[in-house]
């Protein structure tokens, strides 16, 4: 039988514990649309008192997490402020627009962390004839730059600043915990300004399935609603909250595991020819490199890694990410940069020889 590769596409890939398993098993439920299943009201209450909000609400995705806080923010033909490579623009499939009838208003940087100075030039004026702002959308940690992290005094600043304009702020925080342990701080204290909070259950903490928003009374109330016109009522859901709170109460505790992996294989990889990443910008659990300069596509490149038991996804056309998650341990992080390091070398050498002779 073939070895199992080593999977780092994602921190969605992990498996549930033996204790998640068995609290799923074991799980009292009940039908969560009439808010019923006390397993899922208990998740919900754990997430609202460790955020210090005054309610959350369990979602089978954190796109719907998002999607939901889009629609509860706003109402079709307005504008959303975030960054170029936003999860909520780049991977959620045009929802914002698509069905929450929204137009993104895009800011590019170089590492996804807005400043205000950039958000103020892209209010629009209040004229009838032009689209009005009305959410600004920060994303902590910041996928698509390597899970970068917003330093916690520039997002206050920001909600302050954008509240002052009449503007609510979201955060799509699926990694959130990551940035807390990056910054050892408390989730509440860095989030308390936003308006509105979304954070997944199936990424670092390693739940199999779902995400939570967090937010006041009335606009929970409001995302309920939201949540069943997209079909995410999920009835006997406590088989689901189950996983999701020991998760909750466990996972944070070893993000900084995954961390420290990930900048191993950063550090590893900036040493291979062919290979342009900087480790030192590595911050939680996200490692993106350039492998243009191995002759490849990102596609190509990941092709011939999957062939020696490594997993990986395509940022672009020129980038590979890889992340580092809790089914992954410090040994397999070596062997998969030992399998990279073999594969690049491998294609330097044919690049030497020659085009004709390439790997």
């Amino acid at each position: 039988m073939a070895e199992t590769p080593i999977d780092l596409r994602s921190d969605t890939v992990t498996k549930p514990s033996a204790d998640m398993r068995r609290a799923m098993a074991a799980a009292e439920v009940g039908d969560d649309v009439f808010m019923e299943d006390p397993t899922v009201n208990r998740l919900q209450a754990r997430a609202a008192e460790i955020f210090q909000r005054e309610a959350a609400l369990y979602v089978p995705s954190g796109s719907m997490g998002n999607l939901v806080c889009l629609l509860a923010h706003t109402r079709p033909g307005e504008e959303v402020i975030c960054e170029e490579n936003a999860h909520i623009y780049t991977n959620e499939m045009a929802s914002m627009a698509g069905v929450a009838g929204l137009l993104p208003r895009l800011i590019a940087t170089e590492d996804g962390i807005m400043r205000w100075e950039q958000i103020a030039r892209m209010i629009r004026p209040k004229m009838y004839a032009r689209a009005q702002t009305t959410l600004v959308c920060l994303e902590n940690t910041h996928n698509l730059c390597g899970g970068t992290v917003y330093p916690t005094a520039l997002a206050h600043e920001i909600c302050d600043r954008s509240h002052e304009a009449g503007l609510a702020v979201h955060l799509d925080g699926s990694r959130v915990f990551n940035a807390a342990v990056f910054l050892d701080e408390e989730v509440a204290e860095m989030t308390k300004k936003f308006d509105s909070i979304q954070f997944c259950l199936s990424k670092g903490l390693g739940a199999p399935v779902g995400s939570m928003v967090v937010g006041s009374k009335a606009f929970i109330l409001r995302c309920r609603s939201l949540r069943k016109m997209l079909g995410g009522g999920m009835r006997q859901a406590g088989v689901l909250a189950a996983a999701g709170l020991i998760a909750l109460e466990e996972g944070p505790k070893r993000l900084g595991v995954d961390h420290a992996n990930a900048k191993l294989l950063a550090q590893a990889l900036a040493r291979l020819p062919g290979l342009r990443l900087n480790p030192t910008r590595v911050q939680t659990n996200i490692v993106i490199y350039d492998v243009r300069e191995t002759g490849l596509s990102s596609g190509e490149f990941l092709s011939g890694l999957a062939q020696r038991g490594l997993l990986g996804v395509p940022v672009d056309q020129e980038k590979v990410r890889m992340v580092a998650h809790l089914d992954v341990d410090r040994q397999d992080i070596e062997k998969a940069a030992a399998i990279i390091a073999d594969y690049t070398n491998e294609l330097a050498s044919a690049r030497a020889a020659g085009p004709k002779r390439r790997a």
